[in-house]
């Protein structure tokens, strides 16, 4: 089969490769592998910036496909199904591949008619911005959602869903053409010029009830002033690779009343119900989820290399029999 191999750090050590077809150990399951998701992670793990590496590795924290094989035939062949995280493309081989094993807990059944290239830019995006909406944020039908960072595919996704609650929702970009997209998302799109709390309180003077960090530590300040009391902001993001905080007085950063908190997720964290729910309302047309934008598997070290100039607004997905 072909697969995206990283045998060290460095974009020059990324190659599409054919590579034995893997085979399921006991509890695990093969996926034929129709699309898969790229993602930040794989940025870090090229980069060198990603803890648990070992090499050579196929990447992909992510795959869409079908069953091609459970040996203890719980799963039957064809069916659909999606997999994500849980070592995933770091301490076992991932989805950027025509096929990929993976243990059968963290395999999510689904039905649809959706093209595998829409079917691939759900899994791993949807369960983050689930997460963060639900276990970080907790946000209720009604209620205002800043996200910050609001052009990444994670971003686009979560205001998405945030709007089909009914919620009302700002998101910053730092660029004209991010601004025009999201207000053509129905989003109150704010220009990130480092001041954004400013900006949302001319809007709602109490502040957001909830904020979705995206970008990290150089925006998590006027993040958490952004806030409203007993408002939450949760940090689930890093897209300016800026991971830890420098001398850190939570007394100074933390304004009274807001709460701080993170979300990282897994596959177990992203319900069935969940996942068949926003298939079927982006099968409907009710859910602009976010643009796709698609590369063959053979193409892969060029979509790492747009992904990390930011090439493209919305989620990249690999094919892997294009």
């Amino acid at each position: 089969m072909r697969a995206a191999v990283l045998t060290a750090p460095g974009i020059e050590n990324l190659h599409v490769m054919d590579v034995p077809v893997p085979q399921p150990r006991p509890g695990w399951v093969r996926l034929k592998v129709m699309a898969f998701g790229m993602n930040r992670s794989e940025y870090h793990s090229v980069t060198g910036q990603a803890g648990g590496m070992s090499y050579p590795r196929v990447l992909g924290i992510e795959a869409s496909g079908v069953v091609d094989l459970d040996p203890e035939r719980r799963l039957a062949p064809g069916t659909l199904a999606v997999t994500m995280m849980g070592g995933m493309g770091r301490a076992f081989d991932g989805g950027y591949a025509q096929y990929v094993v993976v243990p059968r807990e963290q395999v999510i059944t689904f039905h649809s008619d959706l093209p595998w290239e829409v079917i691939g830019s759900v899994p791993e995006t949807l369960q983050t911005a689930y997460g963060s909406l639900t276990t970080g944020l907790n946000l209720q039908p009604g209620q205002s959602l800043l996200v910050r960072g609001g052009t990444s595919a994670l971003g686009l996704a979560t205001a998405a869903l945030a709007l089909d609650m009914g919620c009302t929702v700002y998101a910053t970009s730092r660029r004209d053409a991010g601004l025009e997209l999201l207000s053509s998302r129905g989003v109150m799109a704010l220009r990130d010029d480092g001041a954004v709390a400013q900006q949302v309180r001319r809007h709602a003077p109490a502040g957001v009830d909830a904020v979705l960090e995206l970008v990290g530590v150089p925006t998590l300040r006027d993040s958490l002033q952004a806030a409203a009391v007993h408002g939450t902001v949760c940090f689930t993001g890093m897209l300016s690779d800026s991971w830890t905080i420098k001398d850190f007085y939570p007394l100074d950063w933390i304004p009274n009343g807001v709460r701080l908190t993170t979300y990282s997720g897994q596959a177990s964290d992203l319900p069935e119900a969940e996942l068949q729910r926003v298939l079927d309302r982006i099968e409907t047309g009710a859910l602009d989820f976010l643009p796709v934008h698609t590369y063959p598997l053979e193409d892969v070290v060029q979509a790492q290399r747009d992904m990390a100039a930011g090439a493209h607004t919305g989620k990249l997905v690999g094919l892997p029999w294009a």
